[in-house]
């Protein structure tokens, strides 16, 4: 420490402008950069960082087209088959279908109708009627669109008074070349297989990409706005919400950019407000202000400068930085008023250069802790969280260089006469019935604690992981509105596919047919129709067998009556519709190439191409999951599913793909478990080894870690007996509160080694640090309680719980830290009994 105090006297104090003035150009140009600063909301941000699921997710999509589109919810106030409701429908669709970035609108206007009336098989390709063909009977339609297996629960409700239009996006090519070539080289950067040729040709694709997509960002929301203000003219007639994975990215982004407004202005707002209370004066309040909006900003110019995106899982960084930064210039504070209160004739250098010289220590190892607690995140499997992870070590380290140059250079050049000390009873009254009741009622606070962290063991035992995704957002956003609408009468939310590949030898094509004409051929007019076809189109229309059809409609029968299972699409709900046609009857070989011969192409592009590749000899079958199902279970489900399918309709195992955003948002929610005792653990290692380091005493750092074992175990126990879920924000609350939480033991143990060698007594001791290190820890406690409640005030319902639980866990350790860490250094003496040093002192 000696050589510190020469070191920072000698080159950090000597010189306080040109210090600031260094530190002023360096904020400066990462304030420039903070122009660069970007954010983050797709899909990818929902999943484990490299999920094999995720790859074979994208084949499945490259195979059938899956392309963006959006969903606009429409529900009039009158009968929605009336020819008001039809004109505004078709209004509303024209209006949709004239903007130039459209590529088509998709509505109950004009899908075709094969049963209004119904037409013969072999009359199919010429009698496709939709409801605006003037011939179409408009009550069979509507019949029609009740019982339809297609068009039921996915293009209008059961109740038949809501119907969706479907605005399908014109594919990007060039995002997804950007994004399989970056993908193919980030693959082969995590086998160490790239060379450095390609490495550099991976920065060059990725910098593409980036910009590439936020080009697309800023156009697509521009592009959602003009359809809300389509929608906004409809209105007063009918009720209509937007729904997406494009809307909900566009959403998220603005609720993410919402957040950091009011997380960084409110809490800034309340942290100034809780200075002028505290320290009733000017200085306190502009000095850690500079110090906390400084730090921010530089913070942010780095994010712009490395490319780190904020997602909806960083989006309270800001806040993070100014709370950590405040706790770090309170206890400056403090330190500082009581040297100047114990030695008011020393000149402002030495008070200065004392205040640094005593805190840096307990300040550095405070930080490391909370960096320790941050670092755990990295070892998770989910790339926002680990993204996180390492944005607040940066971030906290940060703050402790910007206020520790920041501050004392600041301070030096005030004029130590108007540093009056002013006295102030805020929080002493508080530390001192603390201070009592620990002297009083000790082995009542150790027995309190052992059970209420047993039955927070029990809480943590019903930890569940189940949650849903529609529950992130407030019911007041157009989110949540949407989703539940599409949720219940559209046939579910979260898409998930099966696929089914056929076993070639088992299930090849059908043997040619015999040129022998039956009573049956006649009737639909032989084959001479198909010479026309070439050879391909033949062998694709044999593919068609009865066999693979019994199969297929087994297993879309079997999924269909599943609870938790919206709407099924497959080439079953073709196979529905054609033996509806055919009177009821099963379809055989010739029927199906018949079918798929005749067919319309752009009915053949609904109802067969999204779900069969003749060329893999694979189906898909498209599913959507009933997110707000309360049995859902989602692991189970998979379960389930992947076990009946093998098992009970024989499937050969190989041969059958679970897929699609329910596997890959699955696979995340099973890894929190995993994660959470991987990141709790971690700390809890780091941290004990810190202690070891800082104390030297396999006693202190026992008793130091222990209160803030129950405060974490507290809250995780109080998710658990509540049911509220672990998801993507509240994984992270174990090992934040325990790396900030720490802060306080330290300061404690560290204020309560140097105090004790005054008189050897403990109670003594005690008492004094609860009216010194006692009310810096309470008053940034105070802060970082206050500051994390202020997420409450965001959309999104995990950023809330994560502000509400932090602030639980920082209430119940600062609690913890004046009572119980206090009571167990009292009860198992560990810097030796009194009457010793005592005896050693006399000596």
């Amino acid at each position: 420490m000696q050589k510190f105090r020469t070191f920072f006297d000698k080159f950090i104090l000597s010189y306080p402008k040109v210090i600031l003035a260094c530190l002023f150009i360096v904020i400066c140009f990462l304030g420039y950069k903070a122009k660069d600063f970007k954010l983050d909301a797709s899909a990818e941000t929902l999943v484990l960082e490299n999920d094999e699921a995720l790859n074979y997710a994208r084949v499945v999509s490259s195979i059938y087209g899956e392309g963006d589109y959006l969903v606009i919810t429409y529900a009039p106030e009158g009968n929605l088959f009336s020819e008001r409701s039809l004109k505004n429908l078709t209004k509303l669709r024209d209006e949709l279908k004239a903007l130039n970035w459209v590529e088509s609108v998709v509505s109950m206007l004009d899908v075709p109708l094969l049963e209004s009336p119904g037409v013969p098989i072999k009359e199919i390709a010429g009698n496709i009627q939709t409801l605006e063909s003037e011939s179409v009977d408009k009550e069979l339609a509507k019949i029609e669109f009740q019982k339809s297996p297609l068009y039921q629960s996915l293009l209008i409700s059961r109740d038949m008074k809501t119907t969706a239009l479907l605005i399908n996006l014109p594919p990007d090519k060039v995002y997804g070349d950007l994004l399989n070539q970056r993908n193919y080289l980030r693959e082969k950067d995590r086998r160490g297989e790239l060379s450095p040729k390609e490495s550099a040709e991976l920065k060059k694709v990725a910098i593409k990409f980036a910009q590439h997509r936020d080009k697309k960002r800023q156009e697509r929301h521009q592009n959602i706005a003009d359809i809300r203000k389509i929608m906004d003219q409809y209105r007063d007639n009918a009720e209509l919400f937007l729904g997406g994975v494009s809307m909900i990215a566009d959403d998220m982004i603005s609720f993410i950019k919402n957040d950091l407004k009011i997380f960084g202005v409110g809490v800034l707002i309340f942290l100034i407000f809780t200075l002028r209370i505290i320290f009733k004066q000017k200085r306190w309040i502009v000095l850690p202000v500079l110090c906390c909006g400084f730090s921010a900003l530089c913070m942010i110019g780095i994010l712009g400068l490395s490319g780190w995106e904020v997602t909806v899982i960083s989006s309270n960084f800001i806040s993070l930085q100014l709370i950590i930064s405040m706790a770090i210039t309170i206890h400056l504070i403090v330190r500082y008023r009581e040297i100047l209160q114990s030695k008011p004739d020393a000149d402002q250098r030495e008070l200065v250069l004392d205040t640094v010289c005593l805190m840096i220590k307990p300040c550095l190892y405070a930080g490391l802790t909370t960096v320790a607690g941050f670092g755990s995140l990295v070892l998770c499997d989910i790339l926002p969280i680990i993204t996180f992870g390492w944005m607040m070590i940066v971030g906290v380290t940060v703050s402790l260089i910007v206020t520790f140059l920041l501050f004392p250079n600041v301070l030096i050049l005030m004029n130590k006469k108007e540093n009056r000390q002013v006295k102030s009873d805020f929080g002493f009254s508080f530390t001192s019935i603390l201070a009592r009741l620990t002297e009083t009622r000790g082995n009542m606070i150790m027995t309190i604690s052992c059970l209420l962290f047993a039955v927070s063991l029990i809480g943590i035992a019903r930890l569940d992981v189940e949650n849903c995704f529609i529950d992130y957002f407030k019911e007041s956003t157009e989110i949540y509105q949407g989703m539940k609408v599409i949720d219940q009468n559209l046939g579910g939310t979260t898409p998930f596919d099966v696929i089914l590949e056929f076993d070639e030898e088992k299930n090849g094509y059908a043997e040619p047919i015999s040129d022998t004409k039956t009573e049956e051929d006649e009737e639909f007019g032989g084959f001479d129709e198909f010479e026309e076809f070439d050879d391909t189109d033949k062998s694709d229309k044999y593919w068609f067998t009865s066999d693979k059809m019994a199969l297929i409609m087994k297993v879309h029968n079997y999924l269909e009556n599943l609870p938790e299972i919206g709407k099924v699409l497959s080439l079953g709900t073709m196979l529905k519709i054609a033996e509806k046609l055919n009177y009821g009857k099963p379809l055989d070989n010739f029927k199906l190439a018949l079918i798929y011969s005749e067919i319309p192409e752009e009915f053949k592009n609904i109802v067969i191409t999204p779900y069969v590749s003749v060329e893999h000899n694979q189906v898909r079958f498209s599913i959507r999951i009933i997110d707000s199902e309360k049995s859902l279970k989602r692991n189970e489900l998979l379960k389930k599913i992947r076990y009946d399918l093998t098992h009970r309709l024989g499937l050969k195992k190989e041969r059958v793909h679970l897929s699609g955003m329910l596997v890959l948002y699955n696979n995340m929610l099973q890894s929190l478990f995993s994660s959470q005792i991987l990141t709790i653990g971690t700390v809890v290692l780091v941290l004990m080894c810190m202690f070891l380091i800082l104390f030297r005493s396999v006693k202190i750092a026992l008793i130091a870690i222990f209160p803030n074992l129950l405060s974490i175990a507290t809250v995780l126990g109080f998710m658990g007996l509540l049911n509220i879920p672990l998801d993507m924000m509240t994984i992270t609350i174990a090992a934040i509160s325990i790396g900030i939480a720490v802060d306080d033991t330290i300061h404690y143990i560290h204020r309560f080694i140097q105090e004790f060698k005054k008189d050897r007594s403990y109670i003594s001791t005690l008492y004094r640090c609860h009216k010194s290190i006692g009310n810096a820890m309470y008053y940034t406690s105070l802060t970082i309680i206050i500051g994390f409640s202020i997420l409450c005030m965001s959309n999104f319902i995990p950023s809330i719980y994560f502000g509400l639980l932090t602030s639980l866990a920082m209430s119940i350790a600062l609690i913890a830290a004046l009572t119980l860490l206090p009571q167990l250094i009292v009860f198992f003496k560990p810097l030796g009994s009194e009457e010793k040093r005592n005896n050693e002192q006399r000596i």
